[in-house]
């Protein structure tokens, strides 16, 4: 198997892997131009390299953007370079809840239901209707049911509270779940990117191929001409 020298490192790769400097993409050329001056024209450099230079470009697009690359996006680019799969482990991340936030979710489930609804009133309805009723206001808590008012406001002060701590967690979550839809939409949109350069650089080197097909057709039919003229001739 034939091996070629490459011009940015100078080491050694299959021929295959071969990539001439006028097929790259102009952008990714003048970024590598920047540390290779030199390399132009006919100076080759193999795929591994490039696709080096696209993520360092990718990077230094970002960092150009947002001034500063943040933890998210210097996430999204390992993901890159490293050919993993960012949803994966994203899905796979399992939050520990405390006892206290387990707790705090049951009771903001069962306070928001008809269930509850349902059920407190026909407490109350019991409350009333014994006190009223059945020890006809002579009871453990006569009208104007001050005991039941004390214990309305010790449920309403004691569930407000653990109401809004489920509901500070969830907006915690979506928070959580905005941030990972944001990595992968960056991801998507950044490996988006590679694959038009991957196209551009296909459709130049078969451009290049196929010009290089017709000069062969070309000199191929230029030396059948020749020999009929030399028959003629003959």
């Amino acid at each position: 198997m034939e091996n070629f020298k490459s011009d940015i490192s100078g080491k050694e790769y299959p021929e295959q892997e071969r990539i001439s400097a006028k097929l790259i993409r102009q952008s990714i050329l003048d970024f590598i131009k920047q540390k290779h001056p030199e390399f132009e024209g006919e100076k080759c450099m193999s795929t591994s390299e490039l696709r080096s230079f696209r993520e360092k470009y990718v990077a230094q697009m970002l960092l150009d953007e947002t001034g500063e690359l943040s933890e998210m996006e210097t996430a999204v680019l390992d993901s890159l370079k490293n050919d993993t799969i960012l949803s994966d482990k994203l899905d796979d991340e399992i939050q520990q809840f405390t006892f206290g936030q387990k707790i705090a979710d049951k009771v903001a489930t069962f306070g928001g239901s008809w269930t509850f609804i349902i059920s407190f009133l026909g407490f109350l309805c019991l409350w009333i209707c014994a006190n009223v009723f059945i020890f006809m206001n002579k009871g453990f808590d006569p009208y104007p049911f001050i005991l039941l008012n004390l214990i309305l406001s010790c449920v309403a002060a004691l569930q407000a509270p653990v109401i809004m701590m489920s509901q500070n967690r969830t907006e915690e979550k979506d928070r959580d779940r905005a941030k990972k839809d944001y990595m992968i939409n960056l991801k998507s949109e950044l490996e988006i990117r590679m694959l038009h350069e991957k196209i551009d650089h296909l459709i130049m080197h078969q451009e290049q191929s196929m010009i290089e097909i017709q000069k062969v057709q070309m000199d191929m039919m230029e030396d059948i001409l020749e020999k009929i003229n030399e028959k003629k001739s003959e």
